[in-house]
């Protein structure tokens, strides 16, 4: 269902799919589309809060081209840097389930391998944390936490709060601790 403010815009509203170049060497796994952000404009982390919070930090870090992404032809490039999701359609609910992160989990592995320099994983949240690191080989993943590092498949794996309005507005995640995670990220 289109939210009041949307109503005129067409909607993706089809499985979305990674962004950024795929000789970066850092990924940035999330959760899923948000049901107007992504669902809705057919880019990663664009139009909703999370994708404001998240652009604005990569753009500080120098990480990409504008501190905004709205749609899909605003000229948003991402520079050493590309984003995934565990699951590639909205939610119900906004809330993916196992099953969900299950099926569509050979569209992650797929995307990973086909990126040569990927070095660092930095991932949004405690479901992408158990989603992304059994695709590398690790069967009993660490507790998630924010800025946990660990080494798995040859990478350097992040754990980072998830960028949602639940964590930025509480201040559970600030600009400052995301920044600092992605420029560890980074390397």
């Amino acid at each position: 269902m289109k939210r009041a403010a949307f109503m005129n815009q067409e909607y993706w509203g089809r499985p979305v799919p990674g962004f950024g170049p795929l000789d970066a060497s850092l990924l940035i796994v999330g959760l899923a589309p948000a049901a107007h952000g992504g669902n809705r404009t057919g880019r990663m982390f664009t139009g909703d809060p999370s994708g404001d919070f998240l652009y604005r930090a990569l753009y500080e870090v120098g990480m990409a081209s504008q501190p905004t992404a709205v749609s899909r032809d605003d000229g948003m490039e991402l520079y050493g840097v590309r984003m995934a999701s565990p699951v590639r359609c909205a939610p119900p609910e906004n809330k993916p389930t196992a099953e969900e992160r299950d099926r569509c989990s050979p569209f992650l592995r797929e995307e990973i391998s086909l990126m040569p320099n990927l070095r660092s994983v930095m991932v949004l949240g405690g479901f992408g944390w158990k989603a992304f690191l059994p695709l590398v080989g690790v069967a009993r993943p660490p507790k998630f936490g924010h800025g946990v590092e660990v080494l798995a498949g040859g990478l350097r794996v992040f754990g980072c709060y998830h960028v949602s309005p639940h964590n930025t507005y509480t201040g559970r995640l600030t600009q400052e601790m995301l920044q600092d995670v992605l420029r560890k990220a980074k390397g």
